[in-house]
């Protein structure tokens, strides 16, 4: 159902952790399915200079928030924000498609510490930032992993 790559970043995820008075902090969540992901920034004249993240979730949701914060260290805040979820899902060999609202999650986690960053740089308010919903609120998927 997985594949080798997921399971190597569910079993040995890179860049866990908190980054003390980060740059920016970011969050994702979907109550349904109850995944959680966190991820605080470090940057360096507009460049990604490390990348955390916690994530409360399934095997999907910590891989892909490990991938996700991978593949944005050492890019620009703009490259980062250019990131999509099926970059992350590619970048893992693929997932099974009703854990495909996992690297959703990781997108948007990266999104909202982005769009944080912007704020405390003074470049956008709080009401500029755009709230993101649930990306599957009423589809019925399942829960197992």
């Amino acid at each position: 159902m997985y594949t080798d790559k997921v399971m190597d970043y569910f079993h040995n995820p890179r860049n866990v952790g908190t980054i003390e008075d980060a740059d920016a902090v970011g969050v994702a969540g979907n109550p349904k399915c109850g995944d959680i992901m966190q991820v605080t920034l470090r940057v360096e004249d507009d460049v990604i200079q490390d990348a955390k993240f916690k994530t409360f979730g399934c095997a999907s949701a910590i891989a892909t928030s490990s991938m996700a914060t991978e593949m944005i260290r050492g890019r620009t805040i703009e490259q980062a924000f250019a990131l999509t979820n099926q970059q992350v899902a590619d970048a893992l060999g693929g997932l099974p498609l009703h854990k495909m609202h996992c690297s959703v999650l990781a997108e948007q986690a990266i999104k909202a510490a982005i769009g944080d960053y912007y704020v405390r740089q003074g470049i956008l308010t709080a009401d500029d930032i755009k709230v993101y919903d649930d990306p599957h609120a009423g589809e019925d998927q399942p829960e197992e992993d």
